[in-house]
């Protein structure tokens, strides 16, 4: 069967897909500010930081999507939850957002916010982030430099869901008359045409409702880490779409949770 994008704005359009698309961010924002008042978090740079009651067990990070242009930590607090609640310490890293930013700053900023987060958080570190933010957390586990040597070593996993991995086809959208990404950027920033780190195994999650580029992406980068070495896996989650994908991290024994944590 022959797949071929004919109209590439709808092909990545993920709120004209889903039923009742604009309640999403309010009711995000909501469950986000009620989850704070329960749990103060600690000031990360704009971002912020939840430790559990106890010693945390590790650091789990979690960047925030909202296609590099969009939202803010602030927006998704309560999917701390289920990390929090399974004792890891968990940090929601903010980055100047498009068109004030290029991708490749935002890169920059998110490994500065997670190198402060794990100055503050012994233990291993776990990547995990939605959309853009999938996108960014595998920027973080190519070998090029972007993390440390140290911060890259306590990383047991990196989980990006309903991530983006190949930029070059986004040039082809009206997004990158905001994001301004010309060639030589979409692949520099591309995590699919970028050598993964050893030793960090991968993770793309996707839910099975999705746009179909989307598990397109989802698949692509973890067929072509794998033939470079990396240990990868490729979860379709049935029934799930772009904005409810992410909801299982709120609970700590989610089939999600548990794949990021459990190392």
């Amino acid at each position: 069967m022959l797949y071929r994008i004919i109209d590439w704005d709808d092909a990545y359009a993920n709120g004209a897909h889903i039923a009742r698309a604009e309640d999403y961010p309010p009711l995000w924002s909501l469950r986000a500010a009620e989850f704070r008042a329960a749990h103060p978090p600690e000031s990360l740079g704009r971002g912020h930081l939840f430790r559990p009651a106890g010693a945390a067990r590790g650091l789990v990070v979690f960047v925030h999507g909202g296609y590099w242009m969009k939202f803010d930590p602030s927006v998704w607090s309560h999917l701390a939850a289920g990390p929090l609640g399974a004792g890891w310490a968990v940090a929601m890293p903010a980055y100047t957002l498009a068109p004030a930013a290029r991708i490749g700053q935002m890169t920059r900023e998110i490994a500065t916010a997670i190198c402060e987060a794990a100055t503050r958080v012994d233990g291993p570190i776990a990547l995990t982030g939605h959309s853009a933010g999938g996108h960014l957390a595998a920027r973080m586990v190519c070998d090029d430099g972007t993390l440390p040597d140290d911060i890259a070593s306590r990383i047991i996993c990196c989980l990006p869901i309903s991530g983006l991995f190949d930029l070059r086809p986004l040039m082809r959208t009206a997004l990158n008359d905001t994001l301004g990404m010309d060639t030589a950027e979409a692949e520099t920033e591309s995590p699919a045409l970028l050598t993964p780190r050893a030793g960090i195994p991968l993770t793309a999650w996707v839910g099975g409702s999705e746009r179909p580029e989307f598990i397109r992406q989802s698949r692509l980068i973890a067929d072509i880490w794998a033939g470079l070495g990396a240990a990868t896996s490729h979860v379709i989650e049935p029934g799930r779409q772009h904005f409810d994908v992410i909801d299982s991290l709120s609970h700590p024994d989610s089939a999600l949770t548990r794949a990021l944590i459990s190392r």
